[in-house]
């Protein structure tokens, strides 16, 4: 291929990866499979190594993160980010609206829109591409974190018209996203994030830009600062223009008439923003017309014809009656707060984490202590503060043993790490963990095998290591307690049934560092069998997509063990399946019911878990969101299916019950 055709091939793939990312991540209506992506991906980055005068900043393919900065460059806004008045009650909202209308005496329509917990940032474009991005800083400085935003992938790197406009928006991280970060940073003995704001901002102030572009985040554009060529004389139409242009907003914006419609529009969402899989903390309503906004005019920190209704603060105070410790199964030892019983967000709850013994010092926390508790983003209980004043000198101060509380050997704090750990590869609760995370439902999912039973079994001796699982006798189960005839023979059924299952969940269920369900599965799919990936080098695993530097090296390092070689062996003999079972990418049906589509699962299923059902609907091409949209295309409904059921109608979402499900499964 010469330098014209190479030129020509890179344009074409360029402007099919670019819709492909607008549709998948925008529209959340992917017309291709992961793999064909994947495909024109590898295909575009061989060329542009072969021919790198070809590379451009817009190329799909400078998404991955570039090399560590050595520092944020700082950026001058010209038209500052101001910050929003506040609203916490029905009464300022309807002050607010007296005195808009007060000030342009005329009828006003106002734009409601979900106020995104993330990270305010602005993104120019100069003739449709983009070329700088920023954080909000102080209103009218900000830092230059381009790098970092660039590994976004919905934020478009060439418009769909060549505007030059700077626009603005929320950068912020999933639900889903954090509680695996957090997961994953707390079995590395890293500090978690305190909630998905913190994660995000920190996630896009890295002066390495691979590290954000492993973190999964995402954006909604919401407003503009500068568009001089635009005519358009509304914030209404300004969201729809940015739509058309391939910027991505939040499509649960809504116009309304009143102030009624309004206050209407923030009680809905009082209820309902638990269904959404990103953090919401309040509703941003703004005068909809252009020229009203410019009559109404600024304060010195925020504009009039804007406010946040701030949703109320889901904390609530209790008694920490005392502090326990875990042992996880990589060793790492965590401290948890035992609460006086306490409703918070809609669930009772009796525990918190407290993380490490340095976030303990630095609140002051004390057994016997009044404390306020919150869910830390709506999902993980933390302590947030002591009510000090409410100390009577009875309250203990708290310190972490030296010696592992399970087996006795000394706990070390390792370089770069927070917490301690136990480092002792005998320790019975990280072998009891290990067995408990082998069990659980998405790594071999084994019925009946619950923490209490696992518990038991190793009270009495009868297991120590993943294959005694496998040994377990009729005879000496039925002398436990709590064990008749049914349920040993259950539980061995489905110990017995587990040897079946695909090679992607023994991997996760081994429990190797680094490597959770999503990466077992593109390892499995990778190599097809154990024995493939036993032989891997460290090169060819960190060949495969989505096996960074740290996961791979991980995997080497576990399969060089003489007792992990010993343990696949033995399983091997007991029976286990050592090869994946899974559809290929490169084989799913293109006929299939679910290829193409967006589907969203609610309910509970009798014949799938959730996991089972997502991994049916993936495997035929179909891809799973948390939340119903227009973007929707099916919703399949279990029993007790709630708001997104009542969504789905509203937006005359194609609905399936479970039966439908299953006769489209087995077609």
């Amino acid at each position: 291929m010469n330098q014209t055709e190479a030129k020509q091939k890179v344009e074409e793939l360029r402007e099919q990866l670019n819709r492909y990312n607008y549709e998948y991540h925008v529209q959340d209506n992917p017309s291709v499979s992961d793999y064909e992506y994947d495909m024109k991906m590898r295909e575009l980055v061989d060329l542009e190594e072969q021919f790198p005068d070809l590379v451009t900043a817009d190329s799909p393919s400078q998404r991955v993160g570039g090399p560590p900065l050595d520092a944020f460059q700082k950026v001058q806004h010209n038209v500052p980010m101001l910050s929003l008045g506040n609203a916490f009650n029905e009464e300022e909202l309807r002050d607010f609206d007296r005195r808009a209308r007060g000030g342009v005496d005329e009828d006003i329509q106002y734009v409601c829109e979900l106020k995104i917990d993330g990270l305010a940032v602005s993104l120019t474009y100069e003739d449709g591409l983009f070329v700088r991005g920023a954080t909000r800083g102080d209103g009218t400085t900000g830092e230059d974190i381009t790098k970092n935003l660039r590994t976004i992938r919905n934020i478009p790197l060439r418009l769909k018209e060549a505007e030059s406009l700077e626009v603005r928006g929320e950068a912020y991280m999933p639900k889903r996203s954090f509680i695996k970060l957090n997961e994953e940073k707390e079995a590395n003995g890293e500090e978690p994030f305190a909630n998905p704001r913190n994660a995000a901002a920190g996630s896009l102030r890295q002066l390495d830009p691979k590290i954000a572009a492993k973190r999964n985040l995402d954006i909604f554009l919401y407003g503009v600062g500068e568009w001089q060529t635009s005519e358009l004389g509304s914030h209404s139409e300004r969201l729809e223009k940015m739509e058309q242009l391939g910027l991505k907003t939040n499509p649960e914006w809504q116009k309304c008439d009143d102030i009624d419609a309004v206050i209407d529009y923030v009680n809905g969402w009082v209820e309902r923003r638990m269904d959404l899989d990103y953090e919401i903390d309040g509703i941003v309503i703004k005068v909809d017309r252009l020229d009203q906004q410019e009559a109404l005019g600024f304060t010195a920190k925020s504009p009039r014809w804007a406010i946040a209704y701030k949703f109320p603060a889901e904390e609530a105070i209790t008694k920490l009656k005392d502090i326990e410790l875990s042992v996880g199964r990589t060793g790492a030892v965590t401290p948890t707060a035992l609460l006086d019983p306490v409703k918070v967000a809609g669930t009772t709850v009796q525990r918190a984490s407290l993380h490490n013994e340095d976030l303990i010092r630095e609140k002051d926390i004390r057994i016997g202590d009044t404390v306020v508790i919150k869910k830390a983003g709506d999902i993980i209980p933390e302590v947030v503060r002591v009510l000090t004043e409410e100390r009577t000198g009875e309250e203990k101060e708290y310190y972490m043993p030296e010696h592992c509380p399970e087996c006795g050997s000394e706990l070390v704090r390792l370089e770069e790490e927070v917490a301690l750990r136990c480092i002792n590869p005998n320790c019975p609760a990280q072998l009891r963990e290990g067995l408990i995370h082998f069990v659980s439902r998405n790594a071999m999912n084994i019925d009946g095998l619950g923490e209490k039973v696992i518990a038991q079994l190793f009270k009495e001796n009868l297991v120590a290591t993943i294959a005694d699982l496998y040994k377990l006798a009729r005879e000496e189960l039925l002398k436990l307690e709590r064990m008749g005839e049914k349920s040993v023979d259950n539980l061995l059924n489905a110990i017995h049934a587990s040897k079946e299952n695909s090679l992607e969940r023994l991997l996760f269920g081994l429990g190797i560092r680094y490597v959770g369900s999503k990466a077992a599965k593109t390892l499995a799919e990778a190599f097809g069998t154990m024995d493939n990936l036993q032989k891997a080098s460290y090169e060819d695993l960190l060949a495969i997509n989505e096996i960074g530097d740290k996961m791979a090296d991980s995997i080497y390092r576990y399969f060089e063990e003489e007792k992990v070689e010993a343990l696949i062996s033995e399983l091997k003999e007991l029976g286990l399946n050592m090869e994946y079972k899974g559809r290929r990418k490169s084989e799913q049906a293109s006929d299939s019911p679910f290829t193409g589509k967006t589907i969203v699962l609610t309910g509970k299923m009798e014949s799938f878990t959730r996991s089972e059902a997502k991994q049916n609907v993936e495997d035929l091409g179909g891809k799973i969101t948390g939340s119903v949209s227009k973007n929707t295309d099916l919703l399949i409904a279990g029993e007790d299916a709630g708001s997104k059921l009542d969504k789905a109608r509203e937006l005359g979402v194609e609905i399936w019950d479970e039966e439908k499900f299953k006769q489209a499964l087995n077609a």
